[in-house]
């Protein structure tokens, strides 16, 4: 049970540690991802599907092409079954075309990180913190 509950607390920490990046706008470390992980833009600007690191450096690329000084806030880590991390959050940016305030549209959004043995073999990316919680069989 201990074993379970440190893997599980170890998970957590792992995500908090890529969010810390993240937060201060920082998306290029991906120490943290599997060498085949499979990064799932769920929708939003860029959905799509990318499998492997540099394929996942990629789909970032394209979606943070869109935006002056994106950024992302986590507000809350949930444990979930079978390694999973979810992890809402909010954005702030400029669009780079519109020069919209990222705040101005739907800015509830998350994450969910399947974590095996400290790293992530799959990724994905909700815009719409709603459709990540059906998809999860959530409540908010």
């Amino acid at each position: 049970m201990r074993d379970t509950a440190r893997a599980m607390s170890e998970n957590v920490e792992l995500v908090r540690s890529i969010y810390a990046d993240w937060e201060r706008g920082d998306f290029s470390r991906a120490d943290w991802a599997d060498p085949a992980i499979e990064f799932v833009g769920v929708e939003g600007p860029t959905p799509g599907v990318w499998t492997g690191a540099a394929a996942m450096a990629q789909g970032w690329r394209e979606h943070l092409s869109a935006f002056d000084d994106f950024r992302v806030a986590a507000e809350e880590y949930r444990e979930l079954e079978d390694g999973r991390v979810l992890v809402t959050h909010t954005w702030s940016g400029h669009g780079k075309a519109s020069g919209l305030s990222v705040e101005q549209m739907r800015t509830k959004s998350a994450t969910v990180f399947h974590v095996r043995e400290k790293k992530v073999p799959k990724l994905l990316a909700y815009s719409d913190l709603g459709r990540a919680l059906a998809d999860l069989g959530l409540e908010e």
